[in-house]
């Protein structure tokens, strides 16, 4: 237990240091989130913090899911691709480093389920990074809600549909820690447990089915039919 709590105060504390040091160094929000998505040592130190040692199922799945993600978002932007720009770039290297983070995030949870034995550490580390992920998630839905009310269409409508899509991921996989928490922590196997994820994951799905339609509706009324989007909708169905 010991040192359980020494290794989770390790890990807050070189997350701090690492975090603040890009915040010293940037001053805003904004640039020193694409800083430290840009600097590999800084990713590897929040790896390890929230991570550890990646499986190998975990790694096929992200490298699986990072192929579709790449295609379908240059796809998306094509659609405005008066906006390239060095920023665009390091605001789409962005999106996937978050992406990453969130697929993380949701097999680690997944795993609740196949492991016997959780300790405190991985309940600190899951906790933070779902909280860390919200947040983010949020911050940028409302950073590009503001810029296209004072810019019009861009191509922070893409980036706004997407981080909204990661808010409604960490929701689940929220909902799905704590249904996993409680079966853990009863005695004897959870039969209602099959039903309150099957429910989780029909709200969920309807959700993001609801988004879709809005981005859309939207899309069509600024620009074209964003094709796109009908295998991600599908796979949300």
């Amino acid at each position: 237990m010991f040192r359980t709590a020494v290794m989770m105060a390790a890990s807050l504390a070189l997350t701090g240091a690492v975090v603040a040091h890009a915040y010293y160094l940037k001053h805003q929000f904004y640039p020193t989130v694409v800083y430290l998505t840009k600097s590999s040592p800084s990713m590897a130190v929040m790896g390890k913090v929230f991570f550890g040692q990646l499986r190998a199922a975990e790694m096929e799945h992200l490298l699986e899911r990072s192929w579709y993600a790449v295609t379908e978002t240059c796809l998306a932007f094509t659609v405005f691709r008066d906006d390239f720009s060095p920023r665009f770039v390091a605001l789409f290297t962005l999106l996937l480093f978050l992406k990453c983070f969130h697929w993380l995030a949701e097999d680690r949870v997944d795993f609740m389920e196949r492991s016997p034995n959780i300790s405190w550490l991985f309940h600190c580390r899951i906790v933070s990074l779902m909280f860390l992920l919200g947040i983010l998630d949020f911050l940028f839905v409302s950073h590009a809600y503001h810029s296209i009310l004072t810019r019009g269409a861009s191509v922070q409508l893409v980036f706004g549909f997407e981080y909204a899509i990661l808010m409604t991921m960490v929701l689940t996989i929220f909902i799905k820690y704590v249904l996993h928490s409680v079966d853990l922590q009863s005695e004897n196997p959870w039969d209602n447990k099959a039903v309150y994820m099957l429910y989780t994951e029909l709200f969920t799905g309807f959700i993001k089915v609801l988004l879709y339609m809005a981005f859309m509706t939207i899309m069509i009324k600024v620009h074209t039919f964003p094709l796109f989007a009908i295998r991600p909708m599908y796979l949300a169905m």
